[in-house]
């Protein structure tokens, strides 16, 4: 009996090989926090890209070296990727430095996805605070450009201050959209005399807004602070582990597990990672 021969499987890049990405938009989001629309120098390269909400890559300026954000754009937007950094250090304040129309690095994706396909028919539940929207941002606009696909969509965001809230002029677009909930805050102290919205820490403000976790999957990103509060209120809501989800963006470096430097416990973020279940995280040490 004859077999007939699987096909040859395609070509594919090295997991070392970066990317030549024009800027071809930077956008000031908060004080020292860009975002930066990026895209393909070679269109083979942009034809042949793909992507999942949730995963991640490498940037690099030439020369100085690469630092690790998630993609911030959604995938049903094709042509281009987006990424928003915050300057803290060397690579950062390199890609700070970096105007319009220059040549970056990036490798990637990396890393597993939000399961938003097994999310279909639910309610969507995003809490996020300060630079962890970012990473938030990306499912949100996934889901949304996808939005007959699911039931209710609430966003509760928070930042220390009015100044540190990124992404204002999206803000304003969800705020104005009849099939978002959308709850912006800030910190005791953080508001201006005409913001209009709320003031108060972000676990509060979901407690206050009390979403009912019935066919609710939670999705939680921010400082470990802001996390390690908000649990205990969305397990007084009735959310389960399994539906809480979050990314540990934070601790990913290399992107391939190699350096072994996104260990936590038995995982290795980079590999394992980045999205998980609390159920998932609940028997790791308390450093993640």
């Amino acid at each position: 009996m004859s077999t007939i021969a699987a096909p040859a499987a395609p070509a594919r890049r090295s997991l070392y090989t970066p990317y030549r990405m024009r800027i071809a938009k930077v956008t000031d989001e908060a004080p020292a926090v860009k975002t930066f629309r990026l895209e393909f120098v070679d269109p083979a390269d942009a034809a042949a890209f793909d992507f999942k909400a949730g995963q991640f890559g490498e940037y690099s300026v030439y020369g100085e070296g690469e630092s690790t954000f998630c993609i911030a754009s959604p995938p049903t937007r094709k042509g281009y990727i987006e990424c928003t950094f915050r300057q803290v250090g060397r690579v950062t304040s390199a890609l700070a430095d970096r105007d319009e129309g220059d040549i970056i690095g990036f490798r990637g994706p990396y890393g597993n996805i939000f399961p938003i396909e097994q999310w279909h028919g639910k309610n969507l539940l995003f809490i996020a605070g300060g630079i962890a929207l970012p990473p938030m941002r990306c499912v949100i606009w996934n889901c949304l450009d996808l939005r007959d696909r699911y039931k209710d969509v609430t966003i509760v965001y928070g930042a220390r201050t009015v100044a540190d809230l990124v992404y204002k002029h999206e803000l304003a677009e969800w705020d104005a959209r009849p099939d978002v909930n959308l709850y912006t805050t800030v910190d005791p102290g953080g508001q201006t005399p005409d913001w209009k919205g709320r003031v108060g820490f972000v676990p509060t403000v979901v407690e206050q807004v009390g979403p009912s976790a019935a066919d609710t999957i939670a999705i939680v990103c921010g400082p470990p602070i802001m996390i390690k509060l908000t649990l205990p209120v969305l397990t007084k809501l009735g959310f389960q582990p399994e539906n809480i989800f979050t990314t540990l963006e934070n601790r990913m470096k290399c992107g391939v597990g190699k350096c072994g430097r996104c260990n936590v416990g038995k995982l290795y973020v980079c590999k394992d990672g980045p999205v998980f279940t609390f159920a998932q995280l609940r028997d790791l040490p308390a450093e993640y």
